[in-house]
């Protein structure tokens, strides 16, 4: 195994082997002592897409909302799903599917298709054009903002998604869902999610099917796979300390060093991570 394999899985502190079971109570566990150690708080606000990582941070948390509303005998606390598609989603019947599994304490739909446009369309009167790229980066970062919003009503924690196969691979939207005050499935990859979906009885179709962003409008549904140019499989593997090609291997660590920004804060002058 190479430094770089062995800083990365350190990084991100991906075990070779895990038990589903001990894993959703840690995390559960987790969700229920940050809301009982900071007392104003109310519970947790995450946006459901229908895919898998959002399905299972929601079944989290609404478990952990749950056993601390059952152990006090009183409502405390909630767990809001947020419906944010953009228009029509093409996988709509997914996300009742998975509202349907997780059975949130409350659940909101904004549709951020004006909201997002209006951005789109101040941005060109200032003479700022963006790409399809960009303008699902700006769709991403208004889920966000709905999300903040809607717990700073409520008191709520807002949730993230963000596990290690994505984090390798910087695939998320800085200040847009990688934009969050917790993230339950740090130190999971793809595989391990999937593990413990089956372990809470998920429907299966909700974490077998091909995991997609959905921000582009030129390229709908396009899947994390073709985007990255490489498999989950690969970077599985690679997070767990296994061989994998020498293609696959590079385009991970490519992914890796050139999205270590997205990782870190703010960069200040007392910083070095950013001269490596």
């Amino acid at each position: 195994m190479s430094t770089l394999q062995t800083e990365v899985i350190h990084e991100l502190k991906v075990k070779p082997v895990i038990d589903a079971k001990e894993e959703i109570r840690r995390r559960v566990d987790f969700l229920k002592d940050y809301l009982v150690k900071h007392s104003f708080a109310k519970g947790y606000v995450l946006g459901i897409s229908g895919g898998q990582d959002s399905t299972l941070a929601s079944k989290l948390a609404q478990m952990a909302v749950d056993e601390l509303n059952e152990s006090s005998d009183t409502n405390t606390y909630q767990f809001i799903g947020v419906r944010l598609p953009y228009g029509v989603q093409f996988d709509e019947d997914d996300c009742q599917d998975a509202i349907d599994f997780v059975k949130p304490s409350k659940v909101l739909t904004v549709n951020i298709k004006d909201a997002v446009d209006a951005s789109i369309a101040s941005l060109e009167a200032a003479g700022v054009n963006l790409t399809d790229f960009l303008k699902g980066n700006e769709k991403a970062r208004e889920r966000m903002k709905a999300q903040y919003s809607i717990g700073g009503v409520h008191n709520c924690f807002v949730l993230g998604t963000d596990h290690a196969a994505e984090a390798v691979t910087g695939f998320f939207t800085k200040h847009g869902d990688g934009a969050c005050d917790l993230i339950p499935l740090f130190g999971l990859n793809k595989r391990q999610g999937k593990a413990l979906l089956k372990e809470l009885g998920c429907p299966e179709h909700l974490y077998m099917k091909k995991p997609t962003a959905d921000l582009e409008d030129d390229k709908p549904a396009l899947p994390d796979e073709v985007a990255l140019g490489v498999s989950y499989e690969d970077i599985d593997d690679y997070l767990e300390g296994k061989e994998v090609s020498t293609s696959s291997k590079d385009q991970i660590e490519q992914w890796y060093i050139k999205t270590r920004h997205k990782r870190n804060g703010a960069v200040s002058i007392f910083d070095d991570w950013w001269k490596k």
